[in-house]
């Protein structure tokens, strides 16, 4: 099976679509696909690649699950379509950016917008049946994403990672800490964003280190 990403990525990942693993994975999600309602649709899988190529990823954030409620995700990890309520977690997010930055929090929960700023928006799983959280995990996603962030670590300089919560800093331990800018908290969910997430001026944090590298800054 041809798979359908971004060719800027396409090109550094094509030797994890030989292997064995991923020719599993993608039998197990077509399977999926057509028995189950599963999240987002096909076509969105890997809209976190197609819509920040690798040449213009400068910050990473990594998730875990896709949202499993109807018309929620939408290939972005905290990301949800226009038009659809803002989960807690993305709450709690645009809050601490409106602390930071004294940006109002936006109609909209689509962060389209940051991936298109070179904003890479990655969930450790890309697709989950609905209403079953986790219930594609440990199927070969986390391998392909992983694969991912150590292709950006190794190929990469200066890169700003954020990872929220102890899911995000294990998968992450893969990382150069000596030639990127690793940012830890708690996550924003909340039942964890009073215990680090919110005060934790990532975003901040996160400008002032693109600026000092001549790069591009986020408009969150």
């Amino acid at each position: 099976m041809e798979v359908k990403i971004a060719d800027s990525w396409k090109n550094k990942l094509s030797n994890e679509f030989d292997k064995t693993y991923f020719q599993k994975l993608v039998k197990f999600v077509k399977s999926e696909y057509q028995q189950h309602t599963i999240y987002p649709p096909g076509n969105e899988i890997f809209n976190a690649f197609d819509h920040c190529s690798f040449d213009e990823t400068r910050v990473v954030i990594i998730g875990q699950d896709p949202y499993h409620g109807p018309g929620q995700a939408n290939g972005l990890c905290f990301s949800v379509r226009d038009g659809i309520r803002k989960p807690p977690s993305l709450l709690n997010i645009f809050k601490e950016i409106k602390s930071e930055l004294g940006e109002e929090i936006p109609e909209s929960g689509n962060l389209e917008r940051w991936a298109e700023q070179g904003v890479l928006l990655l969930n450790a799983t890309l697709t989950v049946r609905a209403n079953t959280a986790g219930s594609h995990q440990k199927k070969g996603w986390e391998e392909f994403t992983d694969a991912v962030i150590k292709t950006i670590s190794d190929e990469k300089d200066g890169v700003v990672f954020l990872l929220w919560g102890a899911y995000a800093q294990k998968k992450g331990s893969i990382i150069d800490a000596e030639k990127h800018y690793v940012l830890k908290s708690a996550h924003p969910s909340p039942f964890a964003a009073d215990r680090g997430f919110f005060g934790n001026d990532h975003f901040i944090k996160t400008n002032e280190y693109l600026q000092k590298n001549g790069k591009p800054t986020i408009n969150w």
